[in-house]
């Protein structure tokens, strides 16, 4: 359930990073790109009850760490959108995987030509817009004031720690420009019922959620609801 994988880097060399996994050699095999940044910490409990879903559903899944996710030792500032949608394809390929699951703004690392579904996809521009918020809003309980224009242009300059999360130049600039346009099937919120986990202020689980979205992933309910 719980091993390695190496990524590729791109000066060509690799990095062991984490994996876990749901793999019984079935013919669904789910490549899990999950929220990020401080979604992920706060869903990371619930994707991993999703996974379990899909394996008594007979699907097989595949979470792997990306470089600078989680447990990787590699810097989070040097990664950007491309080189995580680089290792992702690359997670893809090794894996086996014959389609994806993203979660919110996991969507905006999927790679190309691969089928997927996504739920409650998160743009961007919206991920950044939470993330400069919450910077602004400490700032202020912190007795200062800091300008999101202001942090903008610097992020674009120099990138920014952004709710502990350091963002290099080059993601803040990608992440600015993220406006997903895709044409995979979307599972919004409302098909699950209840709020979305990412709007608790602590990291939480919901096991009805988790089974209603592996339902829909495995084609067993339409999620127009």
């Amino acid at each position: 359930m719980i091993s390695t994988w190496q990524a590729p880097l791109d000066d060509e060399k690799y990095s062991e990073e984490l994996l876990v996994s749901f793999d019984q050699g079935r013919a669904r095999r789910v490549l899990i790109l999950p929220a990020l940044f401080d979604e992920a910490n706060k869903m990371r409990r619930f994707t991993l009850q999703v996974m379990r879903a899909l394996d008594a559903l007979g699907i097989d899944s595949f979470l792997p760490d990306l470089p600078g996710q989680n447990e990787s030792l590699q810097p989070l500032e040097n990664q950007t959108l491309k080189s995580w949608r680089i290792a992702a394809r690359a997670a893809a390929e090794a894996l086996d995987a014959n389609e994806y699951l993203s979660i919110r703004a996991g969507a905006l690392i999927a790679p190309e030509g691969l089928d997927g579904q996504q739920y409650a996809p998160q743009t961007g521009p919206k991920q950044l817009r939470a993330m400069l918020r919450a910077r602004t809003i400490a700032a202020r309980e912190a007795g200062h004031e800091e300008l999101t224009e202001t942090l903008s242009e610097l992020g674009r300059a120099e990138g920014l720690v952004l709710a502990g999360w350091p963002i290099g130049a080059a993601m803040f600039a990608e992440l600015e420009a993220a406006n997903d346009g895709t044409t995979q099937r979307v599972i919004e919120q409302k098909a699950l019922g209840g709020r979305g986990l990412w709007l608790r202020a602590e990291p939480d689980e919901d096991a009805e959620q988790a089974h209603r979205l592996a339902t829909l992933i495995a084609g067993s309910e339409d999620p127009e609801v």
